[in-house]
């Protein structure tokens, strides 16, 4: 390649590399957040021990009626793991469980707040919309 042609190139490299760095992306720990309180009955869960405070699981299975006693231990568990909820034993007699929101978990709050706004405008609309189409 003569050296013209390398200069070149050089250049459009540069350039496409310059175009790269601006293109936008996701923020990992928007992506990390998103996929942690986006899993599958999670965001349900942690809004009804907002609403309820703290709350025994049988409170929190009535809440949430579909979901299965396996997956609401599953997700329990992983929302502790986070930091995002406590347990609280009482030992009794009888022994009481009690699961609450932790300060990290209680922060979400404004978030969800505005997920509720957005599905109450936006979904609320659309199953109207749905409705009157049959």
């Amino acid at each position: 390649m003569s050296p013209e042609a390398q200069a070149t190139a050089g250049e459009a490299h540069g350039s496409l590399a310059r175009a790269e760095e601006t293109r936008p992306a996701c923020c990992p720990y928007y992506h990390e957040a998103v996929e942690l309180i986006g899993r599958r009955w999670t965001g349900a869960i942690v809004a009804v021990l907002m609403d309820g405070g703290p709350l025994r699981f049988s409170e929190i299975s009535h809440a949430v009626p579909e979901l299965s006693d396996r997956l609401l231990s599953e997700r329990m568990k992983e929302l502790e793991a986070r930091g995002v909820v406590t347990r609280h034993v009482d030992p009794g007699p009888p022994v009481k469980v009690l699961y609450e929101l932790t300060d990290m978990g209680q922060s979400l709050e404004p978030a969800l707040q505005e997920l509720k706004s957005w599905a109450r405008r936006w979904l609320r609309a659309e199953t109207q919309r749905a409705a009157r189409k049959l």
